[in-house]
């Protein structure tokens, strides 16, 4: 039998079992088509699609815009390296920076990279302005981070599953703890070496954690006061995902460095992007960081149809308004759950914390009813179930898709 005729989910998923590394578990079904808010397996069932790529596919699956951007620019240039100039990068950086306000952006792929460039920034800005010694800078980071899996970032990860057997680690981080202005100030006065202040605005991957009110506006407060550039990982948070365009305008923060990437591209293209204004940004030079992609004709194009989306359809404030509904009308029905102990998030980017241990797969098993029922979520850390749909999903489909999950919760009541 030839791989085309192995069509089945079963047959696919042995496929990437016998030739694929091992290094991810994902939920067995096997997707084969996606459109708006839904996708679909190779058996042609129907799912809504709660995980939305981890917030890539903001603007929907297979947005016609987005991919008709990508389709054109694939048929007339596709890729030129930045050995050359190509006729989309240079406004397409124009219609960034002017989107997000900043001075410069350095476009790169995915956003590991981005935090990699991120990091390089920073540190050099240190050496060649803050006056700090060389080899000596560090950056401040939250403990229950994630920000991608290369070897410098897993240095300071709290997960030992992304960590063991993967060292030695790259120094120059400091951990403290997430949402604690008191860890942070402590830290800042610890050492005159002291370059950037690295935070998600929102803790997505370690269990959508959203800390208390000021804490972000507080944390870029003291990096001003030490001279310390705050960092906003908005990879996942940002375009629009928790109800404004970036997580930090809930409190009017404009951060020195920003990391976009994700639905940057509405999630058909790898795009991702660092943006700073020329006193940091200035600090790299030709030759000191790139990359091949980064800043190719399509990503630029598709990046421009992408961000376009957001506007033209409203989905920062759609996704404010329906992350309302949604934790309210979780919340009520956790009132008076024995599975589910509380339901958090912003904007359409949310969690329940399941009444199990993380050890447990009590979350996993929901996942897999959750399925069943016609709606695809996975569990993070355990014990928490991350929902985050696309943001053009409306209020009909949301409160069905509430209906779903409340229904399939109580299966699991004890």
């Amino acid at each position: 039998m030839s791989v085309l005729e192995k069509t089945s989910s079963a047959a696919l998923m042995e496929l990437e079992n016998q030739y694929g590394a091992h290094n991810y578990h994902p939920l067995p079904v096997v997707l084969s088509k996606g459109d708006g808010v839904y996708v679909w397996d190779v058996e042609g069932k129907q799912y809504y699609d709660f995980l939305s790529a981890y917030s890539a596919v903001n603007q929907g699956h297979c947005h016609p815009k987005i991919v008709g951007a990508m389709m054109r620019q694939a048929q007339t240039l596709t890729l030129t390296s930045r050995a050359f100039y190509n006729d989309q990068l240079g406004p397409y950086e124009q219609y960034l920076t002017n989107y997000f306000g900043f001075d410069k952006v350095l476009p790169m792929n995915t956003g590991a990279e981005a935090v990699e460039t991120a990091l390089k920034i920073c540190r050099k800005w240190a050496y060649e302005v803050k006056g700090v010694a060389p080899q000596q800078a560090q950056i401040i980071v939250c403990e229950g981070n994630f920000h991608g899996r290369t070897t410098t970032i897993i240095s300071f990860s709290n997960d030992e599953n992304a960590r063991k057997s993967f060292g030695p680690y790259t120094e120059g981080f400091i951990k403290v703890p997430y949402d604690s202005i008191e860890a942070l100030e402590q830290a800042l006065q610890s050492s005159a070496n002291i370059a950037g202040f690295l935070v998600e605005p929102i803790q997505g991957e370690a269990g959508v954690y959203v800390p208390h009110e000021g804490y972000l506006a507080q944390a870029k407060a003291l990096c001003e006061k030490y001279n310390v550039l705050f960092i906003a990982d908005e990879v996942q948070t940002g375009i629009a995902r928790t109800g404004k365009l970036l997580a930090v305008h809930h409190e009017n923060v404009q951060p020195d460095i920003l990391i976009l990437g994700k639905a940057l591209s509405g999630g058909v293209y790898p795009v991702s992007a660092v943006l700073a204004n020329n006193p940091i940004m200035n600090v790299i030079k030709p030759g000191q960081h790139g990359s091949t992609f980064g800043g190719n004709p399509i990503a630029a194009a598709v990046a421009v149809a992408a961000l376009e989306v957001v506007k033209e359809e409203h989905l920062a404030e759609n996704a404010e308004r329906l992350g309302k509904i949604f934790r309210q009308e979780l919340g009520k029905y956790i009132q008076t759950s024995n599975i589910a102990t509380i339901v958090r998030g912003k904007g359409l980017l949310n969690a329940i914390v399941i009444n199990d241990t993380e050890e447990s797969d009590t979350a996993w098993n929901i996942c897999m009813a959750l399925r069943d029922n016609g709606l695809l979520a996975k569990p993070t850390h355990g014990n928490i179930i991350r929902f985050a749909p696309p943001l053009v999903m409306n209020e009909e489909q949301l409160l069905d898709c509430v209906s779903i999950i409340i229904r399939t919760l109580k299966q699991f009541e004890a």
